[in-house]
């Protein structure tokens, strides 16, 4: 019995030594738990870009940009560093509007364009908009922004101070808080 007692001894303390081990052995090393565990961003680049965006199977705009930067992380966005110009068209494929700016940012999921930098839209008729920073929806074809901007038509210079919403062929057009010159007519109603 004695010996029966020693060898469930030997066994208990061979399983904690075993068991300790194991315990000791399982340490990780820092750096590697960061490389397995950190975000991947993955990124594609173009150059000398000239691409169309449909909608529906109608061509909508037309794109060209020197440098385009496509990421894919939590969102997939794509960046354009270094300028970018963009044509509308309207249902008919013509051109409605034409816009430039030095730098954008198209959030894919929400088909949405952030645009910053000298951002200069010009419709058919020759009414300019001309802001720091503007946002393109490519559903709903508008274009808006909170920032002070500068609208100019043939006989209009308004300046917007908390931004404007305007359709893709400024065919449609609200001004947040404005000042600006407006000619008018002898009778006090503006000139069309």
């Amino acid at each position: 019995m004695n010996n029966r007692f020693r060898h469930i001894n030997f066994f208990r303390a061979a399983a904690f030594t075993i068991s300790c081990c194991f315990v000791l052995s399982c340490e990780n090393d820092e750096k590697k738990i960061e490389e397995w565990t950190k975000k991947v961003v993955m990124k594609e680049v173009a150059t000398n870009i000239n691409s169309q965006l449909s909608q529906n199977g109608k061509i909508r705009a037309t794109l060209k940009a020197p440098l385009m930067w496509r990421f894919q992380s939590d969102t997939v966005y794509v960046e354009f560093p270094k300028s970018l110009h963009c044509d509308f068209y309207n249902d008919s494929t013509q051109i409605e509007s034409w816009l430039d700016c030095k730098y954008g940012k198209y959030f894919e999921s929400m088909n949405k364009v952030y645009l910053r930098d000298s951002v200069v839209v010009i419709n058919i008729k020759g009414d300019t908009l001309k802001t720091p920073e503007l946002w393109w929806d490519q559903v709903n074809k508008t274009f808006y922004t909170d920032k002070p901007s500068e609208y100019l038509t043939k006989d209009k210079k308004i300046y917007p101070q908390k931004g404007i919403t305007a359709a893709q062929d400024f065919s449609n057009i609200k001004f947040n808080v404005v000042t600006g010159e407006v000619q008018v007519k002898d009778d006090g109603f503006p000139q069309q």
